[in-house]
């Protein structure tokens, strides 16, 4: 047995131990109940920092906590390998893409082994393998057949570094790209789309379903989706047959309407526009065509426009309204067009006042003046004005009654709008998924056959910082033959969004080797739903509902039996490290070059800002996983990392924290070690029945531990009060006087058990120090005795005058007669309330005596 504790020789020791054993394999029983524990998979970036590590802890913790609650657990682990960074580290350093992602992902699965996680790394998966991008392949030409992917020529988010289409979530909120940092434009291109738009409805009313997500994620994917009720209005186009359409959430404002706007974009844009208006229209359209959606959107930019020349007609009003084009008013959004009301809408207001357009009041507070010129946009419910056969009816039941006369008239009718569009999943890379259509000029697009999948990346391409795919300049790959005719025909040279891959990868883990399916549909029924997820707060909107959509397009498919992938989400706080700036350059320092106690630039000596930030590469402040393991050991890393701050919350690393966990593994390693050189393998069991006071005592310390422990990781998971509660167990084994009792034993034994889940590696050793031949890791939880909770005596406190003056011990379950007695006769109450009158006695049962005596 070793004299001190050496984490660095026990952890490689056990966990070699451990898949000799395959103590991490999931198994096939299927008698147990299954727990599936899975975190977010990691793209394979290069290397890992101890912010990226939380993660998998958190999730190991949980697993193995349900292994000894008796579950059977699936903990898987893959990659997320597809994606820009690959291709661009192909072009600056002249290697293939899979050549820096397999070896990242070699790097990063070294790193993660010494953390004792109980992966079951059999079921490891790549997305970027052609074994799993086939069926990636597959299930894109199962939304084909249903209908839901397409193409559409669609104005999108341009990149003229990287030569790619971006997600309006890649473009930050100074319109530039998040990877290239090039000012965004905008460009039509024929692009392939999913029609998540289908499912709004029910991605938006099965956010209800989700009673195990934090209510922050469900209200961002709730306004994501953006449901709005409203009414479809058309307004007809002076001398056209043409109307120009619009959706607005506040059809009682109709009557105000004093002009439309068009997207620059709008198809009827052209039409509309007069002969005078022409070329300044034309210039306008081009000036918005530089800026990206975030610029023209942003609520805090002006917003510009130009009248068209052409005039629209208010069918409630009769009247002849302006049509104008403004960059505010986006194509993609709704029907690409809105109605001007200024007195009621505040952005409408501030344009109106800005390009001198009328301002009609037609809704008004009760008691108010429809004819004050207002300041200010009046946006609230009131009394309609100005409306017609609508005056004085209440504008929240003008809605209804607009909506009516509009349907009965053919001028609109009802409608429920969404602000979800369609996914655009369409990349102009060569690092991604291609897309199994071949364009066949008789045929059209055609889907690749299933039997000819996957569609594999080519090897012999080159890579370029400018200029398009890859793929659409290799000609041997891009002309085949159409599969339907034979004709000579192309292949589709756009690759997926990389959050196709990570859609669905959570359904692939269950059968993860299947070479004949995308998986066996009992496996993953019988697996799924995820049951816990964790992961980070900024995939609450994307990956998250991707998921959903794709669960439930699989589930209409006849694959699968569930509505929602996800039942438990926990969203992880980051790591925040100290770091080094440069506040006249803005670059960062590695601490790593800084003296501490004196920051200064090491290259200018300028004094340099000192802060916690997350951990990352530009930062220079990640702390490496194996930098903590190799002194501390892997358990210390465990506990400090669950140990600092609530899983939910952000947590600063400190060395010295580390540390404190490190000593703390040291006094249980010593506390069990002494026991066990004293107990040299004897067992004695507890009989409740003889207990000394001492020793119940101390059997209530052990059960209480195994009460709050077992809460704490029931639910909210609250590790850092759980790891609180071994400590304080720790100390009252130290404490106690009864190291020879069975009492003693069981509290020594059931500290390791509780220890188990957080530092497996310590627990496992100390349980082979005690004389166990079987490995702890297959024990049960410790269950609560209840009467050992119940306590002999309580303290009892004294006070005078409402004032306390001490505390006394008193039988457990005294009543009021016998606490009164007890305190009257204490030697704290006498020292105040001897010799004199006690005008009142209040008695609050197992807390305090008060006695009221005269002053």
């Amino acid at each position: 047995m070793e004299s001190r504790y050496n984490p660095t020789e026990i952890e490689p020791k056990w966990q070699a131990s451990w898949a000799k054993q395959g103590l991490d394999a999931t198994p096939e029983d299927t008698s147990k109940p299954k727990f599936y524990a899975l975190s977010m998979f990691p793209y394979p970036s290069g290397s890992l920092h101890v912010g990226h590590t939380r993660n998998y802890v958190i999730t190991d913790v949980i697993a193995r906590l349900k292994r000894m609650q008796g579950y059977r657990v699936l903990q898987p682990m893959g990659w997320d390998a597809f994606g820009l960074p690959a291709e661009n580290a192909a072009i600056a350093r002249g290697i293939h893409p899979a050549e820096w992602t397999y070896a990242n992902m070699a790097q990063m699965k070294k790193q993660l082994e010494p953390l004792g996680l109980s992966i079951d790394w059999s079921r490891e998966i790549a997305t970027c393998s052609p074994d799993y991008y086939r069926w990636t392949q597959w299930i894109f030409l199962q939304f084909l057949d249903m209908g839901l992917a397409y193409q559409k020529e669609a104005a999108v988010n341009w990149d003229p570094v990287d030569q790619t289409v971006l997600a309006n979530e890649q473009v930050d909120n100074e319109g530039r790209s998040w990877r290239s940092g090039a000012k965004v434009e905008r460009k039509l291109l024929r692009q392939w789309f999913l029609k998540i738009t289908d499912y709004a409805e029910e991605l938006l009313s099965d956010l209800d379903k989700l009673t195990g997500w934090p209510e922050r994620v469900k209200t961002m994917q709730a306004n994501w989706i953006g449901k709005s009720v409203g009414a479809y209005l058309e307004f007809p186009i002076v001398g056209m047959d043409d109307k120009v359409a619009v959706f607005t959430t506040r059809p009682d404002t109709v009557y105000g309407v004093t002009y439309v706007v068009l997207a620059p974009e709008h198809p009827l844009t052209p039409q509309v526009t007069s002969k005078a208006q022409k070329k300044a229209v034309e210039k306008f359209i081009e000036a918005v065509g530089a800026e990206s959606e975030m610029d023209r959107t942003a609520e805090d930019k002006p917003k510009k426009g130009i009248p068209t020349g052409g005039k629209a007609i208010n069918p409630f009003t009769g009247e002849e309204i302006p049509i104008w084009i403004a960059d505010y008013v986006l194509y993609e959004y709704g029907t690409g067009a809105v109605m001007g009301v200024p007195a009621h809408d505040t952005r409408d207001f501030v344009f109106a006042k800005q390009n001198k357009l009328p301002i009609q009041t037609v809704i008004v507070p009760e008691g108010g003046d429809a004819e004050t010129p207002l300041e200010a946009a009046y946006t609230e419910p009131g009394l309609m004005v100005n409306s017609g056969e609508f005056d004085g009816k209440v504008s929240t039941e003008g809605k209804q009654a607009i909506i009516a006369k509009a349907e009965t008239k053919g001028w609109g009718k009802a409608r429920v709008q969404y602000r979800l569009r369609d996914w655009l999943i369409s990349r102009q890379r060569y690092w991604g998924v291609p897309i199994p259509v071949i364009h066949c000029p008789n045929c059209g697009a055609v889907p690749v056959p299933e039997a000819d999948l996957p569609v594999e990346l080519p090897e012999d391409v080159e890579f370029s910082a400018q200029g398009g795919s890859p793929l659409a300049k290799l000609e041997s790959w891009v002309n085949v033959a159409c599969p339907n005719c034979g004709a000579d025909a192309k292949r589709e040279t756009d690759t997926m969004d990389t959050f196709i891959d990570s859609s669905w990868y959570f359904l692939r883990y269950p059968d993860a080797k299947n070479d004949k399916a995308v998986f066996d549909s009992a496996k993953t029924n019988d697996w799924l739903p995820v049951d816990q997820y964790v992961g980070g707060i900024e995939h609450a909107i994307l990956h998250l509902l991707y998921s959903r959509f794709f669960t439930k397009v699989m589930r209409d498919r006849k694959l699968l039996n569930f509505d929602e992938p996800f039942q438990k989400l926990l969203t992880q706080g980051m790591v925040q490290a100290l770091t080094y700036k440069n506040p006249e350059t803005g670059k960062y320092i590695a601490p790593i070059n800084v003296d501490a106690d004196d920051p200064k630039d090491p290259e200018t000596g300028a004094p340099l800002e000192a802060f916690y930030e997350k951990m990352s590469k530009s930062k220079y402040n990640g702390v490496p996983p194996e930098e903590v393991t190799n002194k501390y050991g892997a358990d210390t890393a465990r506990l400090f990392t669950l140990f600092k701050a609530p899983p939910e919350k952000d947590l600063e690393w400190e060395g010295a924290d580390v540390e404190g966990q490190f000593r703390f593994l040291n006094r249980v390693w010593r506390l069990v070690s002494e026991h066990a050189a004293q107990a040299k393998g004897k067992k004695a069991k507890v009989n409740k029945a003889k207990l000394s006071k001492t020793e119940k005592e101390l059997r209530r310390s052990v059960h209480i531990a195994i009460k709050e422990t077992s809460e704490d990781l029931d639910g909210d998971y609250q590790f850092n009060t759980a790891v609180s509660e071994l400590m304080k167990l720790s100390n009252a084994l130290s404490d106690s006087k009864e190291k020879a009792s069975p009492v003693y034993a069981e509290g020594v034994e059931t500290l390791l058990l509780l220890l188990t889940p957080f530092a497996p590696h310590i627990s496992e050793e100390l349980w082979e120090n005690l004389g166990h031949s079987d490995s702890i890791l297959g024990q049960a939880w410790p269950q609560v005795d209840k009467e050992a909770l119940v306590a002999d005596e309580i303290t009892l406190v004294i006070q005078i005058m409402g004032k306390t003056r001490g505390t006394i011990q008193v039988p457990a379950g005294s009543s009021r007669e016998d606490l009164e007695q007890l305190a009257r006769e204490s030697e704290v109450a006498q020292r105040y309330i001897a010799g004199k009158e006690v005008k009142k006695v209040i008695v609050v049962p197992g807390k305090l005596v008060n006695f009221v005596v005269p002053k």
